[in-house]
Order: structure tokens, then sequence, then C-alpha cells
């Protein structure tokens, strides 16, 4: 892997800083109290080419790679971890998975919206009693002629309500049995299809995560992804891309909380001397810029590998295990640094702090990844 960061790279990362610095900034803690989501937005970055970043430019994307959509992810996030996680899910999930695995007519008539933000995605795996254990999965898609019947509930759904477009994974076999899974795409608006409860979260609160509702939802055969009972497979792949997205949305919320922490911690006077100065501080800082640059390390090498269609299943479990368990440590670090201050809504770690767990958990938890990262080192 070259370790020299590439001008493209670097211009495209500074594009996602200059916006979310004018665009996201001054709207983050409002969004965050009102739990607004803000769909405008992502039209403002559709503009911009964020919103189908690996989307190749004959259907309407940037063209660009997985580096880049790191920097872009982690420079928004370093700001609003809301923001990352929506931009993350779209790109990823939803587009990643129609790019991945749509025919050329899917991807002709689905990914130009999607890469514009014309369209909005969501992408629908996790059920109430199924979140790591998807195998068990209750929605059900029954063939019907040349259409499908779907009915079942998804939960946990980044846009579960707003989202315009869904690639949504039900059983199509017996429950637990091998390829018993099927990938559908199903448009908003069809007969038998709404969004649910809407989530009031700990944090990531301006992103928006519902339920979405099947009740006898009947979509046409040629909306089906791939082969009947590979939707599970496809649902792994399509989530070793996804790993690098909360990987990089993690590296982001953790330098958002460095960066707060290294200007308060030069500002803040104590004993007649900045607080930097105090080796209980420093350390401190010292400890959060270390993990942080071996987590951007993690990252780049799994998004390396991922831009050269190699075989990184392993290594973006260990950068999204590593990444997100940094961004918790920096965060909870961030508010000590910071102090009573922290604790308030008046500074802007206390959110790095609320934000940062759900990286922990989102995309397989910390635990899974650590079984992924096992079997592989054991048995591949």
């Amino acid at each position: 892997m070259n370790f020299e960061t590439s001008d493209l790279t670097l211009q495209v990362a500074q594009t996602a800083r200059d916006f979310a610095r004018q665009y996201i900034l001054p709207h983050v803690m409002e969004w965050d109290e009102s739990q607004e989501f803000p769909r405008h937005l992502f039209s403002q970055m559709g503009q911009l080419g964020l919103m189908g970043v690996l989307v190749p430019v004959e259907y309407g994307g940037s063209g660009l790679g997985y580096l880049e959509y790191v920097a872009i992810i982690s420079e928004i996030a370093s700001v609003c971890g809301s923001i990352g996680l929506s931009l993350a899910a779209h790109n990823s999930l939803c587009t990643g998975h129609i790019l991945a695995f749509g025919n050329e007519d899917q991807k002709k008539k689905y990914l130009p919206g999607l890469a514009s933000a014309e369209t909005l995605g969501a992408w629908g795996l996790t059920e109430a009693n199924t979140g790591s254990d998807a195998g068990n999965m209750k929605t059900t898609a029954i063939q019907d002629g040349n259409d499908w019947i779907i009915n079942g509930t998804k939960n946990w759904i980044t846009h579960g309500k707003s989202g315009d477009i869904a690639v949504v994974i039900a059983r199509t076999g017996e429950s637990r049995a091998k390829n018993n899974a099927t990938a559908f795409i199903i448009e908003k608006g069809t007969p038998g299809f709404t969004g649910g409860k809407k989530e009031n979260k700990l944090g990531m609160r301006a992103s928006e995560t519902a339920e979405m509702i099947f009740d006898n939802c009947r979509i046409p055969d040629s909306n089906r992804l791939g082969e009947i009972g590979g939707g599970f497979k496809q649902s792994m792949k399509v989530l070793d891309g996804g790993r690098i997205s909360i990987a990089a949305l993690s590296l982001g919320i953790a330098k958002g909380a460095l960066n707060a922490s290294l200007k308060y911690a030069k500002e803040r006077h104590q004993f007649d001397q900045p607080i930097a100065n105090f080796q209980g501080i420093s350390f401190k800082l010292a400890d959060m810029a270390t993990e942080i640059m071996a987590a951007e390390l993690l990252t780049n090498q799994a998004a390396d590998l991922k831009n050269r269609g190699q075989k990184m299943t392993k290594e973006a479990a260990m950068a999204k295990y590593f990444a997100s368990e940094v961004a918790v440590r920096a965060s909870t670090e961030a508010v000590q640094i910071f102090g009573g201050y922290g604790y308030t809504k008046d500074f802007p770690v206390e959110k790095f702090y609320r934000d940062s767990k759900l990286c922990t958990i989102g995309e397989g938890t910390s635990e899974i990844q650590k079984i992924v990262i096992a079997r592989e080192v054991l048995y591949v």
C-alpha cells in the first residue's frame, strides 16, 4: 500500500471539509435536539457528487475509489456523526448493493437518481429479534407468478421512513436453511410498503432510524436482485464494504473529539497555565492521537484492498472493530479533558460521546467483528 495520500484524495477531503463547516456545523445541535433529518442537505451533497462517490460516471456517479470515500465520510463525521452515518448508509448499503449485484437494467434505472440524491436509499436486513441472527429473519417473500409478495417488518433502518428506494432482504426459504434469503428493490409508494416507528436515540439523532413495514407488498420479479437464495451472501459482501464505512465514520468522530480536545487543552488555564502542560492531560492526548492514527491505517488498508478487488473480510472487520472502539475511547477522554464543560451541550464533545457508541453496534457489533476476525485468522 502506498502511504502517500494522492492529490485527488486531498482535494476530495477538502471539498467535504469545506461543505461540513459551511452547511452542517451551524446546525449540528439544532438538528440533534429536534431529531430533524435534514433531507435538503443530501440534495446539496448530491450536487457535489458526495452521494454517489463509488458509482461509475456512466451511471451518474463520481467514479471515485474507497480511499476518497473514507476521506469524505471521516471529514463529514468529524463535524456531525449523524450526517456521516446517513451519507455512509446511502452510499455503501443501498447504492452499493445495487451497484454490486444489480443487472444492467436495474443499474440504469436506479443508480443515477441515487448518485444525485434525487432519490434517497435505505437498506433492510435487521429485524427486531434477528439482529446478528439474520438467518432466522421473519420477513418473507413468497413468489406468486411473476410477482413476489413480501410480509414482515425491518427495524433499525437508516432512512426507513424517508428513503425513496430500499434494498430489502427477505426469507425465501426455510428458517436457518442454507441460501434461504433473497434481495429485492422496493420503491416508496408501493402498496403495502410503509414506514413505521421512528426511533428516539441516544446519539446520531439527526440520522433517521425507523421501521419498514410490509403488508402483502407485491413487487415484480424484475425487482429481484441477483439469484433466488443469494440475498444473505450478497449482504455479507455488502457489509464488508459497509464496515469500511463505519470505520471511516468512527475515525471522523474520533478526530473531531481529538481536535476539540487539543483546542480546549491549549485554551483552558488552571494554576496559571494551559491544562495541556499537565502530564495527565497531555498523555490522554498522546493516546488519542496514537490510536486514531492506527485506526486510520487499518481503515485505509481495507479501503486499498477493496479498491484492488482483493478479499478484505478480515481487514474490514479489524478496521471497523478497532476504529469504533477508538471512537468511544477518544470521545470519553474528550469529555474528561473538558471536565464539567464536557458534560454540557455548550461544547461539542458530549455529542461525539453520544454518537460514538453506535459505531460499536451498527453493521455488526464489536463482538461479531471478533467472531469474523477469529474465523479468518483460524481457518482461512
